[in-house]
This record gives C-alpha cells, sequence and structure tokens, in this order.
C-alpha cells in the first residue's frame, strides 16, 4: 500500500480499523471491558503512532500547504507552480513577466488576436501549398482545414464574446455583424462600419476643495460657502464656514460621458440685505480635467468681480478624474490623415475598445459626448517614423497604414509617443511590432538616470531569454511542447502529498485546456500522450486511478474510429499507429494488473478500482467503439490472469512465512511450518473473497477456479510433509480441521478437488486412529475392572468416569472433524455410537457382577450397613444411564433398537440391584421377627420366657440400623428418584413382612413383649419412611392397615388382661402423632 503511493492517510486507517474490529469480535466477553473500548482504544493507538510527535502548531501549515493544490489557484500560484514543473528560474519568469506583460489585459488579448490570426493564415498556407499530414482517408484533408478554421474561429467568437466594460451601467453593444456566413466570423469585414454613436464613455469625476487663502473683502464673521458643478450636470454646495477660516475637505462626486468636462467651482458669502435675492459671489475658477491630470490638490486663481478687495483669491482643490476600462489611452496629439483629421492640428485623442476585436482613435472637443471625428482600427498597422519637417508643431511622430489611407500623428514627449504606439499595436493586432529608433532610447538614457535592474544576468542567459520572447508562438511544434508540459506537470503532480491517482489538480487542469485550445493541440494527441505517461507510472508500481485510463482511451478509440459525440473528425495515420501501440501496450498493462490484483489494489483499495479494470480491460478489448468483445474472450483471458496471480500470491506467501522446502527437516517441524503456512493462505483467501471477489462478481466461478489453483500448490508441499508423518501419528489432525472448516464453509470450495483430496488423505488415518482408541478403551476399561476399588469419583467410580470421558472425547473429536461427505460422516457417528453401546454393556455388566459379590458377602443381622462401594455401583448404573443418552442415540429411526437393548440391560441391572438390596434389607427384619416367634403362646420357650422381663433393645437396635442404612443411602445415591424407588420397595417389603408374620399367628394371641416391640417397630418404621418422603399412599398400604388393625385389637385385649403392661407403648399414640 506504501509503495503504489495511491492509498491516502484514510485507506489505512479504515484497513486498520476493519482488521482489528475483524480480530476484537472473534475474542470473548470479557467482564467490565466492552468490545467497543478496546476498538476505541486501538484506533486511539493508531492515530497517536501515524501523527508521531508532530508539533501540533506546524499541524494547520502542512494541512494548508498539503491542501493548496486542491484548490483553485491564483494567477501568482499557478506562475509558482509552473516555474516548479518546468524548472524555470526566477529572473528567468520575470524577464519573460516584464516583456510578455501577463498582467496586462489588453497586451494580452491583442497577443490572442495575432496568434489566431497567424494560425488562419498558416491554415490557407497549408490548403494552398496541400501540406497535409498523413491521414487514414485522402477525403480528410478538406476536413482539416475546415477543423484548423473552426478552431480559430471559435476562440475569436470566444474572445468576442467577453464583455468590453464601458464604465457605464447602460451600455448597450451596437456592433451590426455580417450574416452572409453563419460559420465562420469574419472579423474585420468591410460591412462593420463603426458609427460614433457606438463609441460611449463614462467618467467619474471627484472635485475636493479643501480651502479657500486670501479673502479679505469680507468680515471675520461673515458666512462663506462653495459650489461645484459639472456642466451639464448637476450643482453640489460644500459646508458653511466663517470667512475667518474658510476650510471645507468636501468632496463631490460626479458622473459624465464627456472626455473634456468643464468643472467650475464658486465662491459664495451669504447676504445679509433683506431684499437680496441670491448670495454673493467672491469669486470662480474654471477647470477642464483629463484623466492623465495631477490627483493632488492644487492652488488656482480664482476670477474675482470688478471693483473686489480680493486681488490674490485663490483656491486649493483637487479634480481627480478615473479613466474607464474601455479607454486604453488618451492625450492631445497633432494629426493629419487622408480620411480624417485632414487638417495638421492638436486635438484631444481618446483610444477606445468598444468590443474585443473593435478599436476605434477618436477625436473630442470640450462639452461633447459624441466624438468629433473617429478612425476605426480595423486593418491598420502603426509604426514609428522620422520627423515630419514640413508639419508645425509636434517633436516626435507616428502614424498608422492602410490600403488607401495614413494618418501621422505628434506629440512633444517620447514616452508619450511609446504609450500611443503601444496601446495602438495591441488594439490592431498586427503581426509587425514596432520598435523604437535607437536613438530615441540612447537620449532617453542621457536624459535620465534608469533604475538599476535587480538582476543581474549575463550576455548569454539574457540573450537565450530574449530569443524566447521575440520568437513568434506559430513557429513551434506545440503538440511535441504539449507533451513534455503534460508530462512534467504530471511528475509534479505525483510528487505532491495527495493521493491523486493520477488525476490533475484544478490548476493544472486549467492552464493545459488553455494551452491545447490557445494553441490547436488535437484532443488526441494529447490523450494519448496522457495515456503513455500514465502507464509509465503504473508499469513502475505506481497506482493509477483506472477510470482516468479508461476515459483518455474512451475518447481516443471514439475520435480513432470517427464515432466522436461532436461529429466525424480528421485522423492523421500517426495517430492511428499511436493508437493501436498505445492499445497493445494498455493490454499488457492490465492483465499484468488483474494478475497482481492482490499488489496492485491491497485490501481492495482504492475503492472500486479493480473492477474499473476489469472493465477497462473489456473496453481495450473491443476492435472497435460499438462490437462488444465476447464474453468468452475476456473470460478466458481473466481466467489466465487469475491462474498466474495463484502461483504469484503462494510463491510471495512462502517467501514472506518464511518456509523451504526441506526433505532432510524432521517431520514435527514439517508438520508445523505446513499448519503456519495453511493458516497464511486461509487468511490470503479470505482477503480475497473480502476485498476482490465483487469486482469479480461478473464471473463469480474464476475466482473458485483461482482459489483451487492457489491451494493446489499448498497441496503438493502438503502432501510431501504428510508422508514423512509417522504412522501412529495424530498431530495431523489439526491441519485437517484447520484447512476443513474453512473449505466447508466455502460454496466455491467444499467438496472441491482440494478439499476431496484432503479427505481421501485423512479417511485413512481416521478409521485407524479410531480403531486404535477402541481397542485401546476396551483394554482401559477390562483393567480399570479388575483394579477397582470403588471409590466414589465425581458421578460414578474411576474406572466409569474413564470409560466415559475417553468415549465422549472421542466422539466430539470426530464430530468437531466436521467430515464433509454425509455417508461417511454417517459411518463414523454409526460406528461410534455402537461402540459406545458395547462398552458401556460391558461396564453395567462387570458393575452387577461386582455389585452380586458384595452383597454376598455380607451379612443378615441389624449390624448390616449399605457398603458405600455398593452405593458407588448404583451411582456407576445411573450415570451409565444418563450417558446413554448421549453416547449411544443415532438421529436414524432404525439404530433406536441398539440402544433400546442398553437401555433394557441397565435397567434390569438396576432392578435386580435395588431388588437385592432390599431382599438384604427385609432378610434382617425376618431374623428379627424369628427372634419374637420363641414368644409364641404355647411353645416351650414361651413359658420360660415368661418369666423374664426382656428390655425393647432388638426393637431399637431394627429401628437404628433401619436410620442409619437410609442415611448411607440418601448421602451416597446421587439420583433421587433411585432413592425414592429403593425406599418405596424397601418399606412395602417390610410391612409385607410383618403382615405375614402375623397372619401366621392369626389364631395365637401375641406376648405381650411381641407386642410392644412390633409396635415400636411399625410405628417408628412408619415415621421414618414418611421422613424420607415416601408418599402417604404407599405408607398406607394393605398391609400396613392390615397390621395396624391387628396390633391396634391385640393392644386392646392386652389392656383388658395385663393392665399397664405396655408401658405407654401404644399403635393410637403412634396414630396421634402421625395425625
Amino acid at each position: 500500500m506504501v509503495q503504489s503511493g495511491g492509498c491516502s492517510a484514510n485507506d489505512f486507517r479504515e484497513v486498520f480499523k476493519k482488521n482489528i474490529e475483524r480480530r476484537v469480535r472473534s475474542l470473548p466477553e470479557i467482564d467490565g471491558l466492552s468490545k467497543e473500548t478496546v476498538l476505541s482504544s486501538w484506533i486511539t493507538k493508531y492515530d497517536t503512532i501515524y501523527r508521531g510527535e508532530e508539533d501540533m502548531r506546524r499541524q494547520p501549515q502542512r494541512a494548508h500547504l498539503s491542501a493548496v493544490s486542491e484548490l483553485i489557484l491564483s494567477k501568482d500560484q499557478l506562475y509558482d507552480m509552473f516555474q516548479q514543473i518546468l524548472g524555470i528560474r526566477k529572473f528567468e519568469h520575470q524577464l519573460l513577466y516584464n516583456a510578455c506583460q501577463p498582467d496586462n489585459v489588453d497586451e494580452q488579448a491583442a497577443q490572442i488576436r495575432r496568434e489566431l490570426d497567424g494560425r488562419l493564415q498558416l491554415a490557407e498556407k497549408i490548403a494552398r501549398e496541400r501540406r497535409y499530414p498523413k491521414f487514414v482517408s485522402a477525403d480528410m484533408e478538406a476536413l482539416y482545414i475546415e477543423e484548423l478554421r473552426s478552431s480559430v474561429n471559435l476562440l475569436m467568437a470566444n474572445l468576442e464574446s467577453l464583455p468590453v466594460s464601458k464604465g457605464g451601467a447602460d451600455f448597450k453593444q451596437k456592433l451590426k455583424r455580417s450574416s452572409m456566413n453563419n460559420s465562420f466570423l469574419d472579423i474585420g469585414d468591410e460591412g462593420d462600419i463603426l458609427s460614433k454613436s457606438d463609441v460611449v464613455l463614462s467618467f467619474n469625476l471627484e472635485v475636493v476643495i479643501v480651502e479657500v487663502q486670501g479673502l479679505k473683502s469680507v468680515a471675520p464673521n461673515r458666512i462663506v460657502y462653495c459650489t461645484m458643478e459639472v456642466e451639464g450636470g448637476e450643482k453640489l454646495q460644500t459646508d458653511q464656514a466663517e470667512a475667518s477660516r474658510p476650510q471645507w475637505g468636501t468632496q463631490g462626486d460626479f458622473t459624465t460621458t464627456h472626455p473634456l468636462p468643464v468643472v467650475k467651482v464658486k465662491l459664495f458669502t451669504e447676504s445679509t440685505g433683506v431684499l437680496a435675492l441670491e448670495d454673493k459671489e467672491l469669486g470662480r475658477v474654471v477647470l477642464n480635467p483629463t484623466t492623465t491630470g495631477p490627483k493632488q490638490a492644487e492652488f488656482h486663481r480664482m476670477v474675482v468681480p470688478k471693483n473686489s478687495q480680493d486681488t490674490d483669491l485663490g483656491i486649493k482643490l483637487a479634480v481627480r478624474m478615473d479613466k474607464p476600462p474601455n479607454m486604453k489611452h488618451s492625450g492631445y496629439l497633432y494629426a493629419v490623415g487622408h480620411r480624417v483629421w485632414k487638417r495638421w492640428k492638436k486635438r484631444y485623442f481618446a483610444l477606445v475598445q468598444v468590443s474585443q476585436y473593435t478599436f476605434a482613435m477618436c477625436s473630442y472637443r470640450e462639452r461633447k459626448a459624441e466624438p468629433q471625428e473617429l478612425m476605426q482600427l480595423d486593418g491598420y498597422t502603426v509604426d514609428y517614423c522620422d520627423p515630419q519637417t514640413d508639419l508645425q508643431g509636434g517633436r516626435v511622430f507616428f502614424n498608422a497604414v492602410k490600403e488607401g489611407d495614413l494618418v501621422t500623428f505628434g506629440c512633444d514627449d517620447e514616452q508619450d509617443r511609446v504609450l500611443w504606439v503601444q496601446g495602438i499595436y495591441r488594439a490592431t493586432g498586427q503581426s509587425y511590432k514596432p520598435i523604437p529608433p535607437v536613438h530615441n532610447k540612447n537620449v532617453n538614457c542621457k536624459e535620465g538616470h534608469m533604475k538599476p535592474s535587480s538582476i543581474s544576468l549575463d550576455p548569454c542567459q539574457r540573450q537565450g531569454v530574449e530569443d524566447l520572447i521575440s520568437a513568434a508562438p506559430g513557429c513551434f511544434d506545440h503538440a511535441a511542447l504539449f507533451s513534455v508540459l503534460q508530462t512534467h506537470t504530471l511528475q509534479h503532480r505525483m510528487n505532491d502529498s495527495f493521493s491523486c491517482l493520477g488525476w490533475f489538480s484544478p490548476g493544472q487542469v486549467f492552464v493545459l485546456d488553455e494551452y491545447c485550445a490557445r494553441y490547436g493541440v488535437r484532443g488526441c494527441h494529447r490523450h494519448l500522450s496522457y495515456l503513455k505517461d500514465l502507464m509509465d507510472y503504473a508499469e513502475n508500481s505506481t497506482l493509477v486511478d483506472p477510470m482516468l485510463l479508461h476515459y483518455s482511451y474512451a475518447f481516443c478509440a471514439s475520435h480513432i474510429h470517427g464515432n466522436r459525440p461532436d461529429g466525424t473528425g480528421t485522423v492523421t495515420v500517426e495517430e492511428k499507429d499511436q493508437f493501436e501501440a498505445v492499445r497493445r501496450r494498455l493490454i499488457v498493462l492490465l492483465e499484468n494488473q488483474i494478475t497482481h490484483f492482490r499488489y496492485c489494489f491491497p485490501f481492495g483499495r482504492p475503492d472500486g478500482a479493480l473492477k474499473a479494470t476489469l472493465s477497462l480491460l473489456e473496453r481495450v478489448l473491443m476492435k472497435d467503439i460499438t462490437t462488444p468483445v465476447p464474453s468468452e474472450e475476456t473470460k478466458r483471458r481473466v481466467q489466465s490472469c487469475l491462474e498466474k496471480a495463484a502461483k504469484i500470491n503462494y510463491s510471495q506467501l512462502m517467501d514472506y512465512a518464511q518456509i523451504n522446502v526441506d526433505p532432510e527437516e524432521v517431520p514435527e517441524k514439517r508438520l508445523e511450518d505446513m499448519l503456519r503456512l495453511g493458516e497464511l493462505c486461509i487468511e490470503v483467501l479470505q482477503q480475497n473473497e473480502e476485498h476482490h471477489s465483487e469486482a469479480f462478481s461478473w464471473w463469480p466461478e474464476l475466482m473458485g477456479e483461482h482459489a483451487q489453483t492457489f491451494l493446489s500448490l499448498y497441496r503438493v508441499d502438503m502432501d510431501s510433509a504428510l508422508q514423512v508423518q509417522p504412522v501412529d501419528s495424530w498431530n495431523s489432525f489439526p491441519l485437517f480441521q484447520l484447512l476443513n472448516n474453512f473449505l466447508r464453509a466455502d460454496s466455491h470450495l467444499c467438496n472441491g478437488p482440494f478439499h476431496k483430496h484432503l479427505q481421501d488423505l485423512f479417511i485413512p488415518l481416521v478409521v485407524r486412529y479410531i480403531d486404535l482408541m477402541e481397542t485401546s478403551i476396551a483394554q482401559s476399561l477390562h483393567r480399570g475392572f479388575e483394579q477397582e476399588t470403588w471409590q466414589s469419583v465425581n458421578n460414578g467410580s474411576a474406572t466409569s468416569e474413564d470409560l466415559f470421558w475417553k468415549l465422549d472425547a472421542l466422539q466430539m473429536f470426530v464430530m468437531d472433524l466436521h467430515w464433509p461427505e454425509p455417508e461417511f460422516a454417517k459411518h463414523l457417528e454409526q460406528r461410534l455410537k455402537l461402540m459406545a453401546s458395547d462398552m458401556m454393556e460391558a461396564c453395567v455388566k462387570r458393575t452387577k457382577s461386582a455389585f452380586d459379590a458384595k452383597m454376598a458377602k455380607t451379612s443378615r443381622s441389624t449390624e448390616f450397613r449399605v457398603p458405600l462401594s455398593v452405593c458407588t455401583m448404583f451411582n456407576v448404573l445411573l450415570d451409565a444411564k444418563k450417558q446413554c443418552s448421549k453416547l449411544c442415540v443415532l438421529d436414524c429411526n432404525q439404530e433406536q433398537q441398539y440402544h433400546s437393548k442398553i437401555d433394557v440391560l441397565i435397567e434390569d441391572a438396576f432392578k435386580e440391584m435395588i431388588f437385592s438390596l432390599i431382599s438384604k434389607c427385609v432378610a434382617v427384619l425376618e431374623g428379627v421377627l424369628s427372634k419374637l416367634s420363641r414368644y409364641d403362646e404355647g411353645t416351650f420357650f414361651s413359658s420360660i420366657l415368661s418369666f423374664t422381663k426382656p428390655g425393647m433393645d432388638l426393637a431399637d437396635t431394627y429401628i437404628i440400623f433401619v436410620r442409619q442404612n437410609q442415611d448411607i443411602l440418601r448421602d451416597r445415591i446421587n439420583d433421587e428418584v433411585c432413592i425414592e424407588k429403593v425406599f418405596d420397595q424397601w418399606y412395602a417389603s417390610s410391612m409385607r413382612t410383618v403382615c405375614v408374620w402375623l397372619t401366621d399367628r392369626l389364631d395365637l394371641q401375641l406376648h405381650i413383649y411381641q407386642l410392644k416391640v412390633l409396635i415400636k417397630i411399625v410405628k417408628k418404621t412408619y415415621r421414618d419412611f414418611r421422613l424420607q418422603g415416601v408418599l402417604d399412599g404407599m405408607l398406607n398400604n394393605k398391609s400396613y392397615e392390615t397390621v395396624y388393625n391387628r396390633l391396634t385389637v391385640e393392644e386392646a385385649m392386652a389392656a383388658v388382661k395385663a393392665g399397664d403392661g405396655l408401658q405407654g407403648i401404644s399403635m393410637r399414640d403412634s396414630d396421634e402423632e402421625d395425625s
């Protein structure tokens, strides 16, 4: 971007901002720090780095200097610019400026008229001598002369259309133009007769009255004042003043059309007489001002009335008469001619410009607005002449000559003669430049002391500049000179601080346009030269706006092919040959830019430049202006460019990454290089998609082919790096994930040649990896259960946790591969699910067998406590059931059968384990009841035991057994549903066992000890299981109701028989507490 020179500071900032935004947006959220704050901080850092440590006070000046080229420049600024462009030294510019008088509008208009007249004469000479350029068609010769005349006459018409300020607001031009020929403007035709009424001048006069001196005839306290008037106009009056101090400083402004007006100033005093009608006049002065008269205030002697005492009355005043813009010179001259001014007489003359091409020499009388006589200067030639000894009056002379007329002028001053000759020379537009006589120059040098020049030039330097000054513009090859001027101007423009992309500044365009129009430089030549210069820069890696190339090429093409908007023009053989050469060169340039699109248009900057380049290529490939190029041809060329671009981009990327493919390099290093290179390749393709794909939107498939070509080059290096990797190395999977994640998201690259090749490379690796992982997991499972201690780890045992983690990690790994081919992806998923099902089945079976072995070793007494390992086994099955839904379920319906087998297996094992555990607890209860059976009525032991008084230890130990095992199960089993299921079955089995025991003794009356133990066991069991969350529906089942009713009856009978033998133990108390 820096080397191209076509990107502005804003382009750099926008590219930086876009890249930072993309990176920041991809980061995770940070608490207390918003991404907008991070972005703002980065942009602030960029701005600080970009500005550096610039002095802030110098920034406005720097901005001004860099921006001045983009503004509409003044003449002085344009002079300074082109002095730099053309390498003109200051003293050379001053000499040229003084000689050519650019600040003199009249001199410039006269010079243009002379140049245009010379171009018309040259056109006539070419037509007369038939010295035409070589055209592509002989029929263009007459048209060529017509073009020359038209261009000249257009400029003449433009010059004539410029208004000439007359000095008055109501002037209207009244020239009568001949309408005989509408195609040309016949300047100087005999039909253009100028009348006296066409010449109108308007003068502004300022009369300033300062003071009066020598006033003695009136008393000091009398009031005096002055009046002023221009004869034929209004009268103005000053303020009143005392006669002792007659001072005013009053200015009066007048407008007149008289070149020789009469100004009257009078001094009055107020009359004191009762019958006086007018104030008394004390004096007057009459003046005849001219435009060349003195401007400062001077004393004038006033004419006083007879018998006045004021013999030395004087007035100090100034009369300033401004020269109107259309009066080029004026003054008194002697003149005599054949047609006008037929007597040698001193007259007042004025050189008047009526229009841009019409001037007149007019003589005036006092108080007259119209000239007494006039001479239209069209066709006259002015020159200095020798002294006229036969004429009385005048010291130096000049004349104006025309066929049939000679007018001689004389004046008394040499400098005045020079001014008159220069003014008339500009007005006539003559090609001959009058040169003052040498002896007059010597006289002037002797008479006055010339101011020495501040510029000292040696004779050779001055002679070179003088040659340029005196050279006729029509003698130069302006086409060649314009090419040089345009080349230097473009060079200056490309070196300024603006990113101009080849566009000229407004001031430069103005100067170049003026040069072409004034000196007849053909438009085709101008644009061909421009194209060559622009291509020189573009070929040197400087960015040039393709729209600029497009405009110039389209102009040249329409000119060469005869389809110009303004009609058919002449086409020279040289122009056609140069156009074809430019066209061939432009095709090569554009194809090279498209091939290097990443470097010619970095980050898509400037906006739309690549798209404009493609459009220009299509335009350049057209054989003519109307026949469009076949789309296939353009597509073929762009396709070829993009193929080359892929190779260039890859080689540049290899150089940037500093990766050298070395067969001797260790495999790990080569794989690491390929991973880094793959990231860079993806970044390049993403940049192409983001910044350049829109330009190729006409052929979107071409960018896809370009990417495939680019990746095919990477494929060679990738294959060689993968071939040297060890057989059982899985370090290459990150490379697959990196590439596959990018490729599958791109519609043009997904399942393309490179993508399919990548899949073919990694299918064996994936299959082998899964095979080895399956074997490894199976072995780990076998070893784990052999060494399992059944200590609780997270949600299960160490072996189950390891198994489920490995299965999940393997499935996540394969899922993260995002295999693009659906069939193989489905096969991988199915295989992993089935493998998980097999592993889980083995895990459940091994856990069940371990549970059975553990339960077989436990005792049946009330000392039995559920082992912690048994709880862990329950947790393993619960975790297996939970993991099963994630690890063993496929989306396909036909696979649900295999999954249901695992569910059934887990459910059956779970039921068996619960049954085994409940059976153990019921066996403990049966042991307690068997001890109570010894007190049955009618048995041998009952008669013996009836004499003892046993305590309630049997009931208490059982209740402690129930409660502690409930706590163990509640604390160690992770699933609430499982706990509730165990407690429900345990309670139901316990009540059923008690019910069966009582039913077997339906005909017997319970011993008081049996009754007390059973009431306490049933009562506490009911309460404990209710506290553990067993619902009332389960608590009050039929077995419990049977037991409750039997114990209630037995309690009543015992109360009748034994009185207080139950010692306060009662089922009723239990009911009241429960309620």
